[in-house]
């Protein structure tokens, strides 16, 4: 008897399911917006968002006019990463093209820099910097210190170069070697991406119902309204994971994302974290039975805490503490850092367990949430 009642329950399912696929297929719509908009929008924030120091604009106040000095200038400027942006007569003139946004930097190089310097005299040289942007600032002051220590040596002699100092730093960057942007942002954008996207996706199907009337017809029937929830979610879900899958793969080709961990492990994450927002979505088409107050209270639930609260951007241990805690119950937090595992440093399943834990979790109570609130009354 349980059997018959559980094999009846599945065809149910499946029904719904089957008519929510129809829905998705006859909507272009939806389709792009699961599909088409993620990568585009990837595509987008991936190259828009940089972090790497490139081509920094570079005003130079030379005063010694010497070989030393244009060396020095030379070195400071020969990898790209700081870039000439035109000679000033005097500092105040420097700082003129600061304040105006034509230049971020300002290399000041004091007459007698060439005679100090063949006198092995310690030779002061001045770097202004353009401040407002303060992670860009101490990213130049950072590579401008490893220039001048670079040419310092250089000039050292021969002789003084090849001693060992007393005290050598052998420093061994894992993960991200070449410290590109990229790969540190991509894994975020995909969460913020598919968050977004999962969410409207299903806080749209219960309040599209209602709008159109068509609720009256699912309450005539003998479906139940765990059914019909689960039905609504299903389709979604298998959208949900193409577009999962299609941003990872298209992170790989654009900006050479590498997997270094499991694809399992990587899928596991992605389908807790899809049924997650997939039910917050639900939940909100539930309680608003509205698609505009189910539109907006998708969105702002759904990309504001993965933007800010993710640690997609911001580092969570440098928040707040009110903040770290509120950051618990974000799902996009979990999978930012399941992904970053996986990806980047070949994590396991032993590391990154309490991630997939905590979106069985979130999953757990957001679609509980939404079978509890789902009445079958028109009131």
């Amino acid at each position: 008897m349980a059997r018959d009642r559980l094999a009846r329950s599945l065809v149910r399912v499946g029904a719904m399911a089957s008519k929510e696929t129809r829905h998705i297929v006859r909507d272009p719509r939806t389709l792009y917006m699961s599909l088409g908009m993620p990568v585009v929008l990837l595509f987008l924030f991936g190259y828009g968002l940089n972090f790497d120091v490139d081509r920094v604009p570079t005003a130079i106040v030379d005063h010694d006019r010497s070989d030393a000095s244009r060396a020095l200038v030379r070195a400071l400027t020969a990898s790209n990463e700081l870039s000439p942006a035109g000679e000033e007569a005097d500092p105040v003139a420097a700082l003129a093209r600061l304040r105006r946004g034509d230049a971020t930097a300002a290399l000041v190089i004091d007459r007698g820099y060439a005679r100090d310097v063949l006198a092995r005299k310690r030779v002061p040289v001045q770097l202004l910097l353009d401040g407002a942007d303060p992670t860009l600032a101490n990213q130049v002051l950072a590579k401008a210190d490893a220039l001048v220590r670079a040419e310092t040596q250089r000039l050292a002699g021969p002789e003084l170069a090849r001693q060992a100092p007393p005290v050598a730093v052998h420093v061994w960057t894992r993960y991200n070697p070449a410290g590109l942007s990229s790969l540190f942002l991509v894994p975020g954008l995909a969460v913020y991406l598919m968050a977004i996207t999962a969410v409207l996706l299903t806080a749209l199907t219960v309040a599209g119902e209602w709008e159109r009337g068509s609720m009256e017809q699912l309450f005539a029937s003998p479906i139940g309204r765990f059914e019909i929830v689960a039905g609504k979610l299903l389709p979604y879900l298998a959208l949900g994971l193409l577009e999962f899958l299609l941003v990872i793969a298209f992170g790989m080709v654009a900006f050479d994302l590498p997997i270094r961990g499991s694809g399992a492990l990587l899928t596991l994450l992605g389908f807790t974290f899809l049924v997650g927002m997939l039910g917050q979505g639900l939940l909100i088409s539930v309680l608003a039975k509205n698609m505009t107050v189910a539109t907006q209270a998708g969105a702002l639930s759904a990309l504001l805490p993965s933007l800010l609260l993710s640690g997609m951007i911001f580092p969570i241990e440098n928040m707040p503490v009110p903040l770290q805690v509120l950051s618990r119950i974000v799902p996009a937090r979990y999978l930012v850092h399941g992904l970053r595992g996986v990806l980047l440093k070949g994590n396991g399943l032993a590391l990154l367990w309490p991630d997939v834990v905590a979106q069985v979790i979130f999953a757990a109570v957001v679609l509980g949430l939404a079978t509890a609130r789902f009445q079958r009354r028109l009131a």
